[in-house]
């Protein structure tokens, strides 16, 4: 297999483990308390942050941090590449929400969003995360 093709491979996979870590806790929250949808899109999102860049960092871009210092100073960069990611999924999300008005449909959003979002990140974080941080 090239490559290419597994990192493809693998990173659609990861995507769709964080997607369902995201979709998972905002699940949660909303059955919780049903008038909570900003807290559990904000909860998810960080939940989904987590998993993916632990994912990303270990297997796509087989990044070793030098010590604590160096790891925040990573995440927190894969962070801020995460905002204009992060504004495209919540965009998505709401407004499938405020044009059908239905959980699913809100759910269908915020999945196509991370999509293209997802998509979106990786190419930032090839470019700019992982690539010009000195290990």
């Amino acid at each position: 297999m090239l490559a290419s093709t597994r990192i493809a491979l693998s990173y659609t996979a990861f995507a769709i483990i964080a997607m369902s870590a995201n979709i998972g806790v905002q699940d949660c929250i909303i059955r919780i308390s049903s008038s909570a949808i900003l807290l559990s899109v904000i909860a998810g999102t960080g939940v989904g942050l987590v998993v993916k860049y632990c994912l990303d960092k270990h297997y796509i871009f087989r990044f070793h941090p030098r010590d604590v210092v160096h790891e925040g100073g990573v995440f927190v960069l894969y962070a801020c590449m995460g905002v204009f990611t992060t504004a495209i999924f919540w965009g998505f999300e709401f407004g499938f929400h405020y044009l059908f008005a239905s959980k699913e449909m809100r759910y269908l959003g915020g999945i196509i969003g991370l999509v293209i979002g997802y998509y979106t990140k990786y190419q930032l974080d090839r470019r700019y995360v992982f690539r010009t941080v000195p290990a």
